[in-house]
């Protein structure tokens, strides 16, 4: 039953009042958004007890004309917003929302609000329906990128469940983006709509490049995109399963400067450092085998390692039928090399910490070691020293990073599944691969 608006007084004078409180309230919000044009980077420590304190300067001055406005919807609904501007839920605010829609249902304002507060008190369902509810009243991106998120997040039973609903978020946030193209948290909500899609629905390269395109895109479009610690992070792991690790680490420290009490950003680029230093060092040394040692490991490699590749009815990776000639590591150019196959002994294997690929480093017949790093890997799977293995075609990339005065130079060999090596003359197992996942962020907005 909705609740009676018994306010008094003269109409045009609380219309004025209104309009001033609700100022107050944007002002409050583009303090928190734009805290950066205000603000060093430097003092991002101070962000979140800032706009505390901002908000109960103007939650005092909203509470000064609560008895005379407490009953009208568009009260409450500016002072669910102004306790709504910090991360943690309000039971205040879910107050207060929840008359404000009772009294004035068509407030599409206050049921994204009241979403969001849902958001935060863990409760998707009803954030759901908050923003369903308030697209049925009028068609607005906040409700469409909200419920974006919303969709990520519900649980499933099936992965067909997930894949729909994957489609159905990416759907939502286009449509955001459609209502308004400047706004940049639109741009942020698809990158990572994309993102979920990219692991959910195949690992299309084509989903991983707009994702970054939208990332991009929201960085361009205004000033609030650029200071959201969330896209910098969601970005540094797609950068990184892409192997564009300069970027990843960039992108992971801007995050962790961006909000500094947030260790992940800063454990991930920590991890990802000691990984490359790591193997770095290892292809440099070939895994610290003994000379001798290495010398009767590649007295066994020869042809019969190649197993299947070298028939003439072998189908390799890009869909050519014929056997492979296996070439040098030294000679491998950039990128792939059709009808090749890399052949080697591995010299060492490690799954590092906060994984996203298998790595290991093999030596061919000259002596030449490379690192190869294998996506989509299950955890039982792994390849030992001394090992034979075939990379049919092999997609090579050099590397050359520098990062907070640590530079690392080499070369790899993507390989996107362990189906696609032939280890000791062998196919590997079916059960040997399983989709890679890549944890991302989002909040509610």
């Amino acid at each position: 039953m909705a609740e009676k608006d018994d306010s008094a007084g003269e109409p045009g004078k609380d219309k004025n009042e209104l309009q001033v409180m609700k100022e107050l309230v944007d002002e409050l919000y583009t303090f928190r958004d734009c805290y950066f044009e205000t603000h060093r980077v430097e003092e991002a420590g101070q962000k979140q007890s800032d706009v505390a304190q901002e908000m109960e300067r103007t939650l005092s001055k909203l509470e000064e004309l609560e008895e005379r406005f407490k009953h009208k919807a568009e009260f409450l609904l500016l002072k669910g917003r102004c306790l709504n501007v910090t991360p943690d839920f309000s039971a205040v605010a879910e107050e207060c929302l929840s008359r404000a829609v009772k009294l004035e249902p068509g407030l599409i304002e206050a049921w994204n609000t009241l979403g969001e507060q849902y958001w935060k008190k863990g409760d998707l369902t009803g954030a759901k329906n908050c923003f369903t509810g308030a697209l049925q009243q009028n068609k607005n991106k906040v409700s469409l990128r909200s419920l974006s998120m919303v969709l990520r997040q519900l649980p499933v039973t099936s992965s067909d469940e997930k894949g729909k609903q994957v489609l159905e978020s990416v759907d939502m946030a286009r449509q955001a983006v459609q209502l308004d193209v400047t706004d940049g948290t639109s741009w942020y909500i698809l990158g990572n709509a994309y993102l979920s899609m990219f692991f959910t629905c195949g690992q299309n390269p084509h989903f991983s490049q707009q994702a970054l395109s939208a990332y991009t895109k929201a960085e361009q479009a205004d000033k609030i995109a650029p200071c959201i610690p969330e896209l910098h992070f969601n970005r540094a792991n797609l950068f990184q399963y892409e192997e564009m690790f300069a970027c990843a680490l960039c992108s992971h420290s801007r995050a962790a400067e961006l909000d500094p009490g947030w260790e992940e950003p800063r454990d991930r680029e920590r991890q990802l450092l000691e990984y490359l230093e790591q193997v770095t060092a290892l292809v440099q040394n070939k895994g610290k085998v003994k000379a001798r040692r290495l010398k009767l490991m590649l007295s066994h490699l020869d042809t019969s390692a190649l197993g299947p590749c070298s028939s003439p009815q072998f189908r390799s990776p890009s869909g050519r039928v014929g056997s492979l000639v296996p070439q040098s590591l030294s000679s491998l150019t950039h990128g792939h090399t059709a009808g090749a196959a890399a052949l080697g002994k591995v010299v060492f294997s490690l799954a590092p910490e906060g994984r996203m690929a298998f790595t290991f480093g093999m030596v061919d017949s000259e002596e030449t070691c490379i690192l190869v790093m294998v996506y989509n890997t299950a955890d039982s799977w792994g390849v030992l020293i001394g090992d034979s293995v075939v990379i049919p075609e092999p997609n090579v990339k050099r590397h050359c990073i520098t990062h907070k005065n640590k530079s690392f130079d080499f070369r790899s060999i993507r390989v996107d599944s362990p189906l696609l090596l032939i280890v000791n003359g062998k196919k590997q197992n079916v059960r040997s691969q399983i989709p890679v996942t890549v944890s991302y962020t989002q909040k509610s907005e």
